[in-house]
């Protein structure tokens, strides 16, 4: 099977957007959606705009999820967590928006997505969003790492 087809961004110019851009995501298909297996993404220099005050928000936003038939591209996932530089909304609304843009995108078993913004005013603020997939046992495990993700942290 050739990737090249399902993808458009990798290996071309990156086009950066100027404000929010759910449509640059791209997935492909996942050759082992029988295995359960986490998928991890890391982008330390998140930015977001206070949509009070227009000043920065910088963050580092992880990405964990367990795949099904869907995954997400790396480069358009890249693309679109920088069309949030010029975006505003609060930390928690950054977070769930990412959240439920992956699940629209990929249908994934589980995801979740921590955002781990740096203080302003001497307060920082670590919204933390999860979702298994209802009537599996990924729900259970939604369950269980709400409850406890503060715990280990």
């Amino acid at each position: 099977m050739e990737r090249k087809e399902e993808l458009t961004l990798l290996g071309g110019n990156a086009v950066y957007k100027k404000d929010y851009a759910p449509e640059v995501l791209e997935s492909f298909e996942n050759r082992h959606p029988e295995n359960d297996y986490w998928v991890r993404f890391n982008c330390p220099e998140f930015t977001s705009l206070c949509p009070i005050t227009g000043q920065p928000d910088f963050a580092e936003i992880c990405i964990n999820y367990i795949p099904d038939h869907k995954m997400v591209e790396s480069k358009s996932l890249k693309l679109y967590l920088f069309s949030f530089r010029n975006h505003g909304d609060f930390h928690e609304d950054c977070v769930n928006t990412i959240m439920k843009d992956l699940i629209k995108l990929m249908d994934p078993k589980y995801i979740e997505v921590i955002g781990l913004f740096t203080p302003r005013g001497g307060i920082s603020i670590y919204p933390y969003s999860n979702y298994g997939r209802p009537g599996t046992k990924y729900v259970e495990l939604a369950e269980y790492r709400m409850k406890n993700k503060f715990l280990n942290d």
